[in-house]
């Protein structure tokens, strides 16, 4: 019988069954590393085993780009006033702070700024931003040209346009110039109308958000204009408020439920799955701490992306491909932090704060070759161990911040701590 026959033969349904492919898969190891150590120097197997789960820096921009097609990226075409609410939009969607969101935006061309989220190797959401929309001064046709030169690049991405207007600004004639140009050129690419700042038309005396949708005639009548006016561009319309806590509001993200369902209704599904995940409850709590928040907020974007490419169930196939994402993932939380790595330094805390999760590590991709089930097991570690290791570079980086020399025991705490509970919140994804 083949191997191909047997496996297909194999159903895992007692524990003494599951308990013999362990023994078998954990023989398969002790006979391999046992047999090396006969033929090596113990130094010698170390630096066998480190090119074998290693990856060179000219290897990384080829990996980097076959991860990039793959990933269910959504570029989002911002298109509005200065102050109606595009960086509260792109906060709400991320989890990502204020701060970081204004430094994160980089000069794209005369006109426009890009911000890609969690990083611009690896981006899932990927912001445009126009400057200046709506200002008297500005070249408005030679704002819409460069944003025809945009959609023009095939980026093999799903793309919406938002337009966001506050809901008491009614000159949005140069806002419905742009964005019929870019309707006409591009129907097929969907349109929003997010319609911002809620609280601004809000009855006197009024001090926190109502049920959503808030059901005051003043933000209706104001919407039902906006709707009107935008009738012929649009797809959708979805009313949110995003403040800042210290504005006092309720929630903070008032209707980012709404605007979540509603970018799902226009998105392919994989990019709509995509978003439902990372605005999960659970991952967009208040930690206190901006750093972290900020940081857990991109271990779940690299979680997802994780789990996506372990779901492939060759043996060790992924394991490049995962090593380059992870290595990207602590070089993006080092910035976060104030350090700037090489994808090499980005490597050496990978293995520095790993410890003895690389063992384990080769336990998963092991177990791919037990059919299905194997590759449901090796997606849910590679999400719990990116997780894991996010949690841990967090403290690495926050003790070097801190002026600490970082604690490898504290270090290995927290990642078997956050594995244990990434594992269990995974499995049930």
């Amino acid at each position: 019988m083949s191997m191909t026959e047997e496996h297909d033969t194999y159903s895992p349904s007692t524990e003494s069954e599951k308990g013999s492919w362990k023994n078998r898969i954990t023989g398969v190891w002790h006979s391999a590393t046992t047999g090396l150590l006969k033929l090596l120097p113990l130094e010698q197997v170390a630096q066998t085993a480190l090119e074998w789960f290693s990856v060179s820096e000219t290897q990384v921009a080829e990996i980097l780009e076959t991860v990039r097609a793959e990933l269910p990226t959504t570029e989002a075409l911002l298109l509005g006033k200065p102050q109606a609410g595009k960086s509260s939009l792109v906060r709400g969607l991320t989890g990502v702070s204020a701060e970081i969101i204004g430094m994160g935006f980089r000069p794209h061309t005369q006109h426009t700024q890009r911000y890609a989220y969690p990083s611009n190797d690896l981006p899932l959401l990927i912001f445009t931003d126009t400057v200046g929309l709506g200002d008297v001064h500005q070249d408005t046709q030679g704002i819409i040209e460069e944003l025809v030169g945009d959609l023009q690049e095939s980026s093999g991405c799903a793309r919406v346009l938002i337009l966001t207007v506050k809901i008491n600004d009614f000159a949005t004639d140069t806002l419905r110039q742009v964005a019929q140009q870019l309707r006409q050129q591009y129907p097929d690419i969907p349109c929003l109308l997010a319609v911002t700042c809620l609280h601004e038309v809000y009855p006197p005396h009024t001090i926190n958000h109502p049920a959503y949708p808030p059901d005051y005639e003043e933000v209706n009548r104001a919407f039902e204009a906006m709707k009107q006016a935008f009738a012929q561009l649009c797809d959708r319309a979805v009313l949110i408020d995003f403040t800042l806590e210290e504005d006092g509001y309720t929630p903070v993200f008032y209707g980012l439920e709404s605007l979540r369902d509603t970018l799902a209704d226009l998105l392919p599904e994989a990019e709509a799955r995509a978003i439902y995940q990372l605005l999960d409850e659970d991952a967009s709590q208040q930690l206190g701490n901006l750093y972290r928040d900020v940081g857990r907020r991109y271990l779940l974007a690299f979680s997802i992306m994780a789990a996506t490419l372990a779901a492939v169930p060759l043996p060790f196939a992924t394991m490049p491909v995962l090593t380059t994402l992870q290595v990207s993932m602590i070089g993006l939380l080092g910035q976060l932090y104030g350090q700037r790595l090489t994808p090499s330094q980005a490597g050496g805390v990978v293995s520095a704060i790993a410890g003895g999760f690389l063992a384990q590590a080769v336990g998963r991709e092991l177990i791919k070759f037990i059919p299905v089930f194997g590759s449901v097991v090796a997606a849910s570690w590679a999400a719990a161990y990116t997780w894991a290791l996010g949690e841990g570079a967090c403290v690495y980086f926050g003790d070097l911040m801190g002026g600490k020399k970082p604690d490898p025991e504290q270090i290995q705490s927290v990642m078997k701590e956050a594995f244990q509970a990434a594992q269990e919140r995974f499995k049930n994804e």
